[in-house]
């Protein structure tokens, strides 16, 4: 009877522990059960809605209009033509509704999508991001575009900022990805005619190729470095949905690691107290 008794006792106690891992498990830590886009949500949303986004938009092309003025002041115009540098994505153009439509199909970043979505030619003006690069050509500065969108997204991105009103749209000015991803030698050609005053970007490697490749312990110890070339020669948007800072940074560089261990990785990366 004693051992009967013991048996049961033992069987309540595995079936409690059972029942209390279950209700302790993380649900999320199930890789079919992670959805691989929903830690972006906060961000997308923010850029879609928030009054701050667009604020801090105005406030760099604000900046950048200022810089442009002082410039031109103190330069006499003799020598290479001035120009601007400028990135294309989440620096003139928004994207976000590509993000948004990821979270929604509940689908990783993928080559195939991102060109399906530049197809479209549905993205909007960067607030402030139109009315600047008019500003600059008034003045005689050139821009040029470079940015890491594919070949075959060529027409329909100079369509789509065509029709936002964006100038110098021709083969002269716009410099698309062609074999990697780093834009130094394309910057570089761009100097070799012409005197480059300014760089926009919502990625720190738009800027330099310092950054590129780089942790983030590296990367913000280039930006302490480099400090006094933000808001005068680099004129920085604001980007929370991707970047290198995530890429190169959190993931280390790596585009192999699952949706848990990615969820893993950010949240070992918060810093609380």
């Amino acid at each position: 009877m004693q051992s009967k008794y013991y048996y049961l006792m033992l069987l309540f106690v595995l079936f409690s522990g059972c029942q209390a891992l279950k209700t302790n498990a993380d649900p999320y830590r199930s890789e079919a059960n992670i959805p691989v886009r929903e830690h972006s949500v906060q961000a997308v949303l923010w850029q879609q809605h928030s009054g701050e986004y667009k604020a801090l938009c105005h406030q760099a092309f604000n900046l950048a209009k200022f810089q442009l003025d002082e410039i031109l002041l103190r330069n006499n115009r003799e020598g290479k033509p001035l120009a601007i540098i400028t990135d294309i994505d989440e620096t003139l153009i928004n994207n976000s509704p590509y993000n948004a439509k990821m979270i929604e199909t509940d689908e990783e970043y993928s080559k195939e999508g991102w060109i399906k979505w530049g197809l479209l030619e549905q993205a909007t003006a960067v607030p402030g991001a139109l009315e600047f690069l008019k500003y600059a050509e008034s003045k005689g500065v050139q821009v040029f575009y470079i940015s890491n969108r594919y070949a075959v997204q060529d027409k329909e991105t100079k369509a789509n900022l065509e029709k936002l009103g964006f100038p110098f749209i021709d083969e002269q000015h716009f410099l698309l990805r062609e074999k990697t991803s780093g834009k130094e030698e394309r910057r570089q050609a761009v100097s070799k005619e012409n005197k480059v005053i300014m760089l926009l970007g919502d990625n720190l490697s738009d800027f330099a190729e310092v950054f590129d490749d780089k942790s983030t312990n590296e990367r913000n110890e280039i930006v302490e470095n480099l400090k006094d070339k933000f808001g005068t020669e680099f004129i920085v948007l604001p980007n929370p949905m991707y970047g290198d800072w995530e890429t190169d940074g959190l993931y280390e560089g790596s585009y192999n690691w699952t949706p848990a261990q990615k969820d893993s990785i950010r949240k070992a990366k918060l810093i609380s107290y």
